[in-house]
């Protein structure tokens, strides 16, 4: 089922994009639940079209600077598949530069949405690979790994394996950043690759801040343009969010 996300309201809209969006509509999403069937939850998220597919499961045990606490653990892998993107990406062997700070991003990302207190010493691992990219995967995994996230909880807590109701609140992530002067809502690959400002942002369904990633690629900018960039990511947030309860309904 494709849900078409529309455009939020009291935004001031200038241009049309690429792909013939206003700068505050989000992409075409869509999650595909249960798609790997071995997996505790699996979701295929497509935003636009860039497409992650993630992978959670369940391990026992915990790091070893936990062991002994009583409290558990969630971690994420990323990886871009080698022909994912416009030309094709070697496979990663090395765990550093680029596709380690996205997993780390996912994994501070995601632990804030359960009670890993009462995980007891299990390991949780999302694993997000990315099938195609088009710009915002790492916002992807984080909105699309959280349904897989909330849907394994949900069948592991039927089966009596993990306690009911480990979710502490939703969370989801999307992009914004200024292209030719103008704040755009989940930059696809074209408007990301020429953008003065780029931001990624997580945020709770209360709308506070788990994580901003953001710099100045080309200039400085005022705070008043990251106040807005903040104001419309609020937006398209809420609106994903909303898309993930009626994924998982």
């Amino acid at each position: 089922m494709w849900y078409n996300p529309g455009r939020m309201e009291g935004h001031n809209l200038l241009s049309l994009r690429p792909d013939g969006r206003q700068p505050d509509e989000l992409r075409p999403v869509r999650f595909l639940l249960d798609y790997v069937e071995h997996a505790e939850g699996s979701v295929l998220v497509e935003m636009g079209r860039t497409r992650v597919l993630c992978n959670l499961t369940l391990q026992e045990g915990v790091p070893a600077w936990l062991v002994g606490s009583g409290r558990g653990w969630l971690t994420a892998e990323y990886a871009l598949l080698p022909r994912s993107t416009h030309t094709r990406t070697p496979r990663e062997v090395a765990r550093g530069g680029r596709a380690q700070e996205i997993r780390r991003f996912i994994g501070r990302s995601l632990r804030m949405a359960v009670d890993l207190e009462r995980l007891g010493e299990r390991t949780l691992i999302l694993d997000c690979d990315v099938i195609q990219a088009d710009g915002g995967t790492r916002t992807a995994a984080v909105t699309g790994g959280y349904v897989a996230l909330a849907l394994a909880l949900r069948h592991l807590g039927r089966e009596g394996i993990l306690p009911p109701d480990l979710i502490r609140f939703p969370v989801a992530a999307v992009s914004v950043g200024v292209v030719g002067g103008e704040v755009r809502l989940d930059l696809c690959y074209e408007e990301d690759s020429e953008a003065e400002v780029d931001l990624n942002v997580v945020m709770t369904e209360g709308g506070h801040i788990v994580e901003i990633q953001g710099t100045a690629e080309r200039a400085p900018f005022p705070r008043a343009v990251l106040d807005e960039m903040l104001d419309l990511a609020q937006q398209g947030i809420a609106r994903l969010l909303a898309l993930q309860r009626e994924a998982l309904s």
